[in-house]
């Protein structure tokens, strides 16, 4: 289960603000793509866009698949959020999708989700009973229910504490093996840990042209990158400097 994507004349503006412009990249398929920047770059509103989701003002994409087909309807997203609905049982949030389409479960295959993530027998439990990284366990078990091709994640493991962050890339890395994965990050070391490849959005010299896009590789495997790897600690110095300077690199 995996699709290639290409995203071409990507644009957004706010007012007269324009925010990016003309950026292009490519997500090869079953790849894990981190997209950084700083604070108001525009990250957040790209993966927005690629998405499909509501956006405000201008906007313009040129994204085509490698099958030729619409993406709409094979991207399952995943929020900095749970988005738990407290009124529903964590097997009944897995299932929400269903739910709302009124479709019958795959309730066999929910819970298997759910034990995968490290949360079997925990089905009927309500979400104010979970610690905020088994929330977030059911948030990424709810993400593979869809069975979605494609990933796109805003800053899914930043709220929760830096051991459970650890816990939560082996599981991601692992389950999530096989689909083309777009996230976005803060944080230098996840990135390095998890992608293939990194998009840097960083401010241009052109007012006119707003923020520019740096396509970087990512380290070798295997995902997620072991801690002690002294290539990671030098490459997370160098993203880091990058993303500190937010000037042209020659």
């Amino acid at each position: 289960m995996s699709l290639g994507l290409s995203l071409n004349n990507a644009r957004i503006d706010y007012a007269s603000h324009t925010l990016f412009r003309d950026l292009s990249a490519r997500l090869d398929a079953g790849s894990w793509t981190a997209l950084l920047g700083r604070s108001g770059c525009g990250k957040s509103s790209l993966l927005r866009l690629l998405a499909g989701l509501e956006m405000p003002d201008h906007h313009t994409l040129e994204l085509t698949t490698d099958d030729g087909k619409p993406l709409a309807g094979r991207v399952a997203w995943m929020a900095q959020q749970d988005l738990l609905l407290p009124w529903r049982r964590v097997l009944d949030n897995l299932c929400l999708g269903d739910d709302l389409h009124r479709r019958p479960r795959d309730t066999e295959r929910a819970r298997e989700l759910l034990a995968a993530v490290g949360l079997e027998g925990r089905e009927q439990a309500w979400p104010d009973a979970l610690s905020g990284g088994q929330r977030q366990r059911v948030a990424l078990a709810r993400t593979l229910y869809q069975q979605a091709p494609v990933v796109m994640m805003d800053e899914p493991f930043s709220a929760v504490d830096a051991i459970t962050r650890l816990e939560l890339h082996d599981l991601a890395s692992r389950l999530l093996d096989g689909r083309t994965v777009l996230m976005v990050t803060h944080d230098p070391l996840e990135a390095l840990r998890l992608a293939d490849q990194l998009l840097v959005l960083r401010p241009g010299r052109d007012s006119q042209q707003g923020a520019v896009l740096d396509c970087l590789p990512g380290l070798s495997p295997p995902r997620p990158v072991p801690l002690d790897l002294p290539a990671l600690q030098q490459a997370q110095s160098e993203l880091i400097t990058r993303l500190r300077d937010g000037e042209e690199t020659p």
